[in-house]
C-alpha cells in the first residue's frame, strides 16, 4: 500500500469522474457554503464556530455518503442514478450525522490535550463512514472497526492525507492573498470551491479503504 500509488490512482479517477462527482455533490457543497455565509452574516464574527458545524452536520453527511456510494458502485463497473445514491444518503443520513458528531467530539477531545492525541484519533476514524455506508453498521460500530483496519497502518493513513491537505492550505493561503477582502458572492465560490476539493479526500480515503479490506490470501489446506 504505497502511498504515491494510492494518490495517483485516486488523482487519475477524480479526474475521469469530476463531471459526475460535481452533479452529484457540488449543489450541496454551494448550499452548505451558502447557508454557513448566512449564518455568519446574521451572527457576526464573534459568533461561536459550533454554529457552523451544525451547518456542516446537515449537508456533510449527504454528500458524503452519497459519494462514498458513487465510489463503491462504480469500483464494481456499474453507473448508479443520481437520484438513488441522494435517496439512499438521505436514509443515512441520521446514523452518518450521529456518527460525525461522535467521531468530531473524540477528535476534540484528543486536541484539547494536545495536537498529536487528535491526529491519532483522527486518522484512526479514517474508515469510519465508509464501514457505516457501505457495510450498514451502526455509529459505534463502524468507529470501533475504523479503529482495528487502521492498526499497522496509521503512517501511510498519514501520509496520504498528508498529500491531500498539504495542496489544500497551500490552494487557500494563496486564495486568501490574492483576495484577502472578497465579495459576498466572491468568498461564496472560494468557500464552494475548497469544499468541493475536500471531496478528493473521501476519494483517497475510498481507495485506502479497499486496499485495507482486501482479504488476504490463505495458503491451501494441504
Amino acid at each position: 500500500m504505497n502511498p504515491l500509488s494510492v494518490l495517483r490512482d485516486s488523482v487519475y479517477f477524480f479526474r475521469r469522474h469530476l463531471l459526475s462527482i460535481a452533479q452529484l455533490c457540488l449543489p450541496l457543497v454551494v448550499l452548505e457554503a451558502l447557508c454557513t455565509q448566512l449564518l455568519n452574516q446574521q451572527l457576526g464574527e464573534d459568533a461561536s464556530p459550533g454554529y457552523g458545524m451544525l451547518v456542516s452536520l446537515l449537508f456533510y453527511p449527504l454528500y458524503s455518503a452519497a459519494l462514498i456510494l458513487y465510489l463503491d458502485t462504480r469500483s464494481n463497473g456499474y453507473t448508479p442514478l443520481k437520484r438513488n445514491l441522494l435517496a439512499m444518503a438521505l436514509r443515512l443520513w441520521p446514523s452518518f450525522a450521529l456518527m460525525v458528531m461522535l467521531s468530531s467530539l473524540l477528535i476534540m477531545a484528543g486536541a484539547a490535550l494536545f495536537i498529536i492525541p487528535g491526529i491519532w484519533v483522527m486518522i484512526h476514524l479514517v474508515f469510519a463512514e465508509y464501514a457505516l455506508v457501505l457495510r450498514g453498521l451502526p455509529p459505534i460500530e463502524a468507529m470501533r472497526t475504523s479503529f482495528q483496519m487502521t492498526t499497522g497502518n496509521f503512517w501511510r493513513i498519514f501520509s496520504c492525507i498528508l498529500g491531500v491537505l498539504a495542496p489544500l492550505w497551500l490552494i487557500d493561503g494563496l486564495s486568501m492573498m490574492l483576495v484577502p477582502e472578497p465579495s459576498p458572492l466572491a468568498q461564496l465560490a472560494l468557500d464552494s470551491a475548497n469544499g468541493f476539493l475536500q471531496l478528493f479526500s473521501t476519494v483517497v480515503m475510498f481507495r485506502l479503504y479497499m486496499l485495507v479490506s482486501e482479504p488476504i490470501a490463505e495458503p491451501p489446506v494441504s
